[in-house]
């Protein structure tokens, strides 16, 4: 009996050595971190928690409400999961307007009736790449009989309203491909690429290669600079919602390896009718009226046709699929677009203001302030979105004891060896995520960073970090 009390005993003063041996190094790393020349104007915040027991192992500055930048999908794609299912998929409709006469002329319009997929016409899945929905539109088309059309091709997308962009993205990221607005008709991800070639001597013009695809219903207005040789990207695209002129700004550096930028389709409804009615051009199946939308058709005071005939109907890859690569490569239109699913299926206008209030109350429910979720967007691109470590820590914590934790945590991308998302604003720079430690300890870790100055700030944050290792 005696010789159990002292092994109980030795193995509590173990435990405890343990507990406190990384406790002084995480605050020496700490101390370390915030008297760094980049940090001196910053405010630094660290949460760290046992994954088993959601127990605070470090903490400072938990409860200060700091911009997220893209750690804030963590918290997008578990409500996401919770509230749609890891199984949730989307629908695009084609359908018609009319009737089709004896000589397959459509008397009516065809409809392309969007349910907020994200991923239609996306190059990162096998059956919603572009020219495979085009085919399986033809193909549907040609299977009813129809050879004309007297009427208009029309992108239906009114379910997600017309306001595309959350409150608080700036100018700069809006025309952007990482600024991508949300529709609840979208394509290609909202996204079209402008080739782009340095001048021969940096000042001097930068040449426009290349649209791809062709955009003839926009304007481009090249205003690039050749930057100096190493000094790489600095060129934005200036391109607001629904609207048909571009600016191109900024440099293009000299040598550099890329081959262009990206930019935002100011109107993916209208791009898609367009697509579509083009290819069934080159067909020779001809289509009387310009392609439209029902944005376009409401601002006309038409109303948007109802339909009578069902032609094709495109369902998305799973969630599990879109979270993967919403977080593996943080796209930001991914987030939108879940942001305004969540409001839509919790019956509640399908605005992004509704959507993060609905994403805000969920997890109240769970036991976190809501004060401490001041949640503006679903991407994190806001720098007005402001959400504590702790109540990030929280929720992921809260994420371990779902059954669709495993896809969740699949889709955290690897940072300095540890399951963690990043995300990274204007002097912000922030991590969240698990890891596990040779031993066996489980981790919840969240650090973030706000108002460095100066660059490379990540390897700082990790050096803090790896004293969990």
């Amino acid at each position: 009996m005696k010789l159990i009390k002292i092994s109980i005993l030795l193995l509590f003063l173990a435990q405890t050595c343990f507990a406190q041996f990384p406790i002084a190094k995480l605050e020496q790393a700490y101390q370390n971190l915030i008297a760094d020349e980049q940090a001196k104007y910053a405010i630094t915040s660290l949460c760290l928690l046992d994954a088993k027991t959601g127990a605070v192992i470090f903490a400072k500055n938990e409860n200060i409400g700091l911009a997220t930048a893209s750690t804030l999908k963590v918290i997008t794609s578990a409500t996401a999961f919770s509230v749609l299912g890891k199984d949730f998929r989307y629908q695009t409709t084609l359908g018609y307007s009319g009737k089709i006469t004896t000589d397959g002329t459509l008397q009516g319009d065809l409809i392309i009736n969007g349910g907020g997929d994200p991923t239609l016409g996306s190059w990162r899945y096998e059956q919603s790449k572009e020219n495979i929905i085009l085919t399986q539109w033809v193909n549907a088309i040609k299977a009813a009989g129809i050879k004309k059309i007297e009427g208009n091709v029309i992108g239906d997308d009114s379910l997600f309203g017309t306001q595309t962009m959350p409150e608080g993205w700036i100018w700069q990221d809006m025309g952007n491909y990482y600024g991508a607005g949300t529709s609840s008709l979208t394509w290609r991800e909202n996204q079209f690429d402008v080739h782009l070639k340095p001048g021969s001597a940096a000042g001097s013009e930068v040449n426009l290669k290349e649209i791809v695809p062709a955009m003839p219903y926009l304007q481009v207005v090249n205003e690039l600079k050749t930057g100096p040789l190493g000094s790489g990207d600095n060129a934005y695209g200036y391109l607001p919602p629904y609207g048909s002129l571009a600016y191109l700004r900024g440099t293009w550096g000299l040598g550099i390896g890329k081959v262009g930028i990206s930019l935002a389709l100011p109107d993916p409804a209208f791009d898609v009718a367009y697509r579509l009615q083009d290819t069934l051009n080159r067909l020779n199946i001809a289509v009387t009226k310009a392609p439209t939308t029902a944005r376009k058709l409401s601002l006309e005071g038409s109303l948007l046709p109802t339909i009578t005939q069902k032609l094709s109907t495109i369902t998305s890859p799973s969630l599990s699929e879109i979270v993967y690569w919403f977080n593996k490569k943080s796209v930001n239109l991914y987030g939108e677009q879940l942001l305004k699913t969540i409001a839509w299926k919790s019956g509640k206008a399908t605005s992004t203001r509704t959507g993060a209030a609905a994403e805000i109350n969920f997890w109240a429910t769970k036991g976190i302030d809501k004060n401490a979720l001041n949640i503006l967007d679903g991407s994190g691109l806001s720098p007005g979105t402001r959400v504590t470590t702790m109540a990030m820590a929280s929720v992921l914590f809260q994420a371990q004891k779902e059954e669709w934790f495993f896809d969740y945590l699949n889709s955290f991308p690897e940072n300095n060896g540890m399951k963690l998302k990043s995300g990274s604003i204007n002097d912000v720079s922030a991590y969240a995520g698990y890891y596990t430690a040779a031993n066996g300890n489980k981790y919840i870790a969240v650090i973030n960073i706000n108002n460095y100055n100066g660059s490379g700030i990540s390897k700082k944050l990790f050096r803090v970090l790896d004293v969990l290792k």
